[in-house]
């Protein structure tokens, strides 16, 4: 795998901090498992964050903060169950080996759906309330023109399998596509395979076919 596009500088200082939001932070998780000079990249930005900290003078803790603290991890259950394992990407219909942290977001009750000619998405973080972000994995079949979009938040993109070219470059797998707000553009999936996509939107994505309204309405919920 040739990784071209990699998320900006920001999104990793961002990511690295703590500060993205839940599915920007899948995405960027789902890329670094299996890019190098990402993980090398967050980490020397990490510790760069670190010696910071270290230059910061220390606050006094207010009395009896420790002891506080230790009381709440006594109460804490003495066995946690282990959380279910994720589904396997056979559960999907696909024959792709799914990054570690996209599989332990899935859950058994997770299904495709269909939403339009040869496009179909897998909701993983829906919005929490209208127009805010959400979290969806693609699939849409080879060849497909995907119709012409806005983004008035951030988007990024991870190509899991197969590709896509639009007027930003090509995309194949191991990619990451980052849109800025304001950005237009229509992607077209390669042949040969269906294209399958890791997408976080800050919002709802914006057709420019205003005749395409039910779509929209999937892509805003």
């Amino acid at each position: 795998m040739t990784v071209i596009h990699h998320p900006s500088e920001a999104v990793l200082m961002a990511y690295g901090a703590g500060s993205l939001g839940e599915g920007q932070a899948l995405v960027v998780a789902a890329h670094l498992s299996s890019c190098p000079i990402c993980r090398d990249h967050v980490a020397s930005l990490e510790a760069v964050g670190g010696s910071l900290l270290d230059t910061i003078a220390p606050e006094a803790m207010t009395v009896g903060a420790l002891e506080a603290i230790l009381a709440r991890l006594d109460d804490l259950p003495a066995d946690i169950p282990p959380p279910p394992p994720p589904p396997a990407p056979a559960s999907l219909g696909i024959e792709v080996d799914l990054p570690a942290p996209l599989r332990a977001a899935l859950t058994p009750d997770m299904s495709w759906q269909l939403t339009g000619p040869g496009m179909r998405q897998l909701v993983i973080h829906p919005e929490r309330h209208s127009g805010g972000p959400s979290t969806r994995l693609l699939r849409i079949a080879p060849g497909v023109r995907v119709p012409g979009h806005g983004h008035p938040g951030l988007e990024l993109t991870l190509v899991l399998d197969g590709g896509y070219t639009d007027p930003h470059g090509h995309f194949g797998p191991g990619d990451v596509a980052e849109l800025e707000a304001d950005t237009h553009h229509q992607p077209v999936t390669d042949r040969g395979r269906d294209c399958i996509c890791l997408v976080s939107f800050d919002a709802p994505i914006e057709f420019q076919d205003t005749a395409l309204g039910p779509l929209q309405r999937l892509f805003g919920r």
